[in-house]
C-alpha cells in the first residue's frame, strides 16, 4: 500500500499534464488577462496555463513547510493541555 500512493500521485499528475497539453494545443489563440484596469500582453493560452500551473506548484511547495510547522505547534499545545488536566489522585 505504501508503494501505491506515489504511483497514484504520479498518475494523477501525468493525466493533468496531458490534459493541459491537449487543451493548450487546441487553443493556440493569443489571450490577454484583464484585472481591474490592468491588462497583460497577448500570449498563447498554453503558455498562460503553464505559467499559472508553475506558480501554483511553486506556491504550494513553499507553503507546505509552513503548514507542517503550524500543525506541529498545534499538536504540541494540545499535548501540553492534556498534561495539565491529568488527575493525580491515587485510588
Amino acid at each position: 500500500m505504501k508503494n501505491l500512493i506515489p504511483i497514484l500521485i504520479s498518475l494523477i499528475v501525468a493525466i493533468w499534464v496531458a490534459a493541459s497539453a491537449i487543451i493548450s494545443v487546441q487553443n493556440a489563440t493569443p489571450v490577454s488577462l484583464k484585472f481591474l484596469t490592468f491588462q497583460s500582453i497577448q500570449i498563447p493560452l498554453g503558455l498562460l496555463m503553464a505559467f499559472t500551473a508553475g506558480t501554483g506548484l511553486l506556491g504550494m511547495a513553499l507553503l507546505q513547510p509552513l503548514w507542517s510547522m503550524a500543525n506541529s505547534r498545534r499538536s504540541q499545545s494540545l499535548d501540553d493541555d492534556a498534561e495539565f488536566f491529568v488527575d493525580d489522585q491515587d485510588f
